[in-house]
């Protein structure tokens, strides 16, 4: 029966799925929406070559109650791995077989990371939803205009800012469960609170928001009877924009933002994982200023940052029953000035030139690296040519020469041709070749495991799709097919018989290809169906955690114009994971059964625009699932809500 279920709801989701809006999406083109993630400028989706998805603060208002990470997974093309499980356990993002440190993330413009992690990766778990206004993801190698880390993808995220008024404040609480499969305790164990103030004062604007998350009740280690892993979460953020002339503005932000949760020992399937003795706290300091300017042909715009990480873990060594302690703090500086001058209203060109200095140091029981020693630089020329022509024809076409401190240059570049027939009928057609690369981290580079001689991985991404609506616009559908071949890969290596253990570049290719495609139909202008499907196809050396068939699709009832209902659905194909056994002192290899789950939201405006209830019911028919081996999922959990606006 669970089989026959499952498979009629594939076939009907596939047609469907989830997204509803207010206004009747006959008045809305989505292909006239502004991108910036294409050109780094504002660029209406027709004229990109690129299929962007966007995330609206529209569309984040509808998913009320969601983590970052579970909007994300939600996106055709996308898996964060580990949004289903404790919230303390780390995350993994997966966009066509690459992995964390192949993708890329912006926060307002400027790159993140944690330059004292293995794989200079971004912590997603330190930004809650409830600060973000916009997201777009951009999918394929964008290493032209972004530089190191967007091999498969580039998740560009832009905070809240101010509001039109003089001042208007923001309070929002939420309470739910946080229940494995097997509790049904259904009470407050999942608490999230926040509140901002912002506003507009003529040549001033301004925004300051607080947020705390705390939750309990689950257990990262799946087991009977396991103690509780709590995590707490506190950011600050605060943003100031200062309009000087009619063409120069100033944007100053500055945000902190600290996690603190209990974690278990790797699981080993020996059952001694569990503990209460690990705690770890993560605690990230970023400010920077980004001021813009506005001339007659162009704009020069010049995004800088500087980002501070503290990670400490205090952990159990069970071989001698004490309590290791160790510490990485890293630090990052970001300069971004890019130039966009105008030739004409078909055609513009943009300069840039990035700088980003990386340092970091750590001390464990097992070795200490100092940040004197520890530390590279890159700097990094680009252009990028836009044609925008009159009859449908856009071509994106650019270059950048990568020179690092360690291993020298690189140089990477893209073409990137689309066709609109917008006279004819509505439909864009699109293809593109680009290249990438990925620096090695200072841990692979100087930890004691580190190799002086590693070389940038390299990737290289073809694509093509399509994009059209139909239907008087009630019918939007996408589709575009990708290739992807990965060289010079960087892996570790490790001799049994020496117990030598290094980092290294890793000779011959991987590729990853697929397929993602979204539809979304405007059934009435209360009632819209909209969802997507990956196909994602990796060689034996990426096919870890990444499903070969995935869907997400649902359904948005606007009943009234205060009153919505949704309901989505999202399939995981079966997939395969790994782990080290400590029983028999090998690696093992499994394969995770495939699941589905069923969510669904309630939201009503009790009094217009001030105050809004809502409630969740997740993973409503309880299923049991898997997302790493070893490691607890949550089970059926519901939450209620609700936001203020003063």
């Amino acid at each position: 029966m669970k089989k026959t279920v499952k498979a009629v709801a594939i076939l009907a989701m596939l047609n469907t799925c989830v997204y509803a809006q207010e206004l009747d999406s006959t008045k809305v083109n989505p292909l006239k929406e502004v991108v910036i993630s294409d050109t780094k400028f504002a660029l209406r989706q027709e004229k990109s070559g690129k299929v962007i998805e966007v995330i609206t603060a529209e569309d984040l208002n509808k998913k009320s109650g969601q983590s970052l990470a579970t909007v994300l997974s939600q996106v055709a093309g996308m898996e964060i791995n580990g949004n289903q499980s404790a919230n303390g356990k780390n995350l993994g993002y997966y966009i066509r077989g690459g992995k964390n440190r192949q993708i890329l993330i912006l926060i307002d413009g400027i790159p993140v990371t944690d330059a004292s992690g293995i794989s200079f990766e971004y912590d997603l778990r330190l930004l809650p939803v409830e600060q973000v206004e916009r997201i777009e993801i951009m999918k394929g190698a964008a290493s032209t205009l972004y530089g190191t880390g967007a091999a498969t993808g580039v998740i560009t995220i832009t905070l809240k800012k101010s509001a039109k008024k003089e001042i208007e404040g923001n309070g929002y609480v939420s309470i739910g469960s946080n229940n494995t499969e097997d509790n049904h305790k259904y009470k407050g164990q999942d608490f999230n609170q926040g509140l901002s103030v912002n506003g507009n004062l003529k040549k001033l604007n301004y925004f300051a928001g607080f947020n705390s998350t705390e939750t309990k009740g689950m257990s990262q280690i799946e087991g009977d009877n396991y103690e509780p892993d709590s995590f707490s979460r506190q950011n600050l953020l605060a943003k100031l924009g200062f309009k000087a002339t009619q063409k120069l503005t100033l944007d100053f932000f500055g945000n902190y933002d600290k996690i603190k949760n209990d974690y278990d020992l790797t699981f080993d399937n020996t059952g001694f994982n569990d503990t209460d003795t690990n705690m770890t706290t993560s605690e990230q300091i970023r400010f920077g200023v980004s001021p813009k300017y506005k001339y007659n042909k162009g704009e020069f715009i010049l995004n800088s940052g500087f980002t501070k990480i503290t990670r400490d873990y205090k952990e159990l060594n069970t071989f001698l029953n004490t309590i290791d302690y160790s510490l990485y703090e890293s630090r990052s500086v970001v300069l971004d000035g890019f130039n966009k001058y105008n030739f004409s209203k078909q055609l513009f060109v943009i300069l840039g030139a990035n700088y980003q200095f990386n340092d970091m140091k750590s001390s464990t029981p097992f070795s200490s690296i100092e940040k004197e020693s520890t530390k590279f630089n890159i700097l990094d020329g680009y252009t990028t040519l836009v044609y925008n022509s009159n009859f449908g024809l856009n071509v994106n076409a650019g270059a950048r020469l990568n020179n690092h401190s360690t291993y020298g240059n690189n140089f990477v570049y893209n073409v990137n041709p689309s066709y609109n027939f917008k006279t004819s009928f509505p439909l864009k057609v699109l293809a593109s070749y680009s290249t990438a690369y990925v620096t090695p981290s200072l841990y692979q580079l100087y930890s004691e495991y580190g190799n002086a001689n590693l070389t940038s991985e390299k990737n290289a991404t073809v694509e093509a799709g399509f994009e059209t609506e139909l239907l008087s616009k009630k019918v939007r559908l996408n589709a575009v097919g990708f290739f992807r071949n990965q060289t010079n890969a960087i892996d570790f290596y490790f001799d049994s018989s020496t117990f030598e253990a290094y980092y290294i570049n890793v000779n011959g290719e991987t590729k990853a290809k697929g397929v993602e495609t979204s539809l979304s139909i405007a059934v009435t202008s209360k009632l819209q169906l909209n969802g997507n499907y990956t196909f994602t196809q990796v060689d034996k050396a990426l096919d870890r955690l990444i499903p070969k068939h995935k869907v997400n699709s649902g359904l948005d009832f606007q009943a009234t114009t205060r009153a919505l209902f949704s309901v989505n659905y999202q399939y995981f194909d079966a997939r395969n994971d790994a782990f080290f056994d400590g029983n028999t002192f090998g690696v093992v290899t499994t394969k995770l059964s495939s699941y589905q789950l069923v969510n669904a939201l309630v939201k009503y405006e009790l009094i217009k625009s001030r105050l809004t209830l809502f409630g969740t019911a997740t993973n409503i028919f309880n299923e049991e699932f898997v997302e790493n081996v070893g490691y607890s999922t949550r089970g059926r959990n519901f939450k209620i809500g609700l936001n203020i606006i003063l």
